[in-house]
């Protein structure tokens, strides 16, 4: 249960950072949501639902992030946070029609547990960035 609770983890990390690496072949990416619906306990519809929820959010960070990239600016930690907050509420709300009380409650603690894995990995920001200095 533990592993596939960090799978589901690392499958939504993957649609809330758009600085990941491109999405898992095919194969995998079915894997992680037959994972998700077996965990949830979707029906056929639900599933279908809720990947197209999850396929448009990770579609708006990595058109955010390429558009961003495109300009030649680069959000600061604080801007991508904020951003990712933003769309996760966007999904929820999406979700919320789709999935039973109970399904959305299960879902929110696979967040927090991807939220709490992704946290101790980027406690200081983005990987290879270092804090700021301080000054006295």
């Amino acid at each position: 249960m533990k592993a596939t609770v960090m799978t589901i983890a690392l499958l939504l990390a993957g649609t809330a950072y758009a600085q990941t690496p491109p999405p898992p072949p095919a194969p995998n990416a079915a894997r992680h949501m037959d994972d998700l619906a077996t965990l949830l306990d979707l029906n056929d519809t639900q599933k279908a639902q809720v990947q197209s929820i999850l396929q448009e959010q990770h579609a708006k960070m990595k058109a955010s992030f390429e558009q961003a990239k495109a300009s030649g600016t680069k959000p600061d930690w604080q801007q991508m946070k904020a951003q990712h907050e933003q769309l996760q509420q966007e999904t929820l709300q999406k979700l919320a029609p789709v999935l039973s009380a109970t399904q959305m409650k299960k879902f929110e603690i696979i967040q927090q547990s991807m939220h709490a894995h992704m946290g101790h990995h980027m406690a200081h920001g983005p990987a290879g960035a270092a804090p700021a200095p301080t000054q006295n």
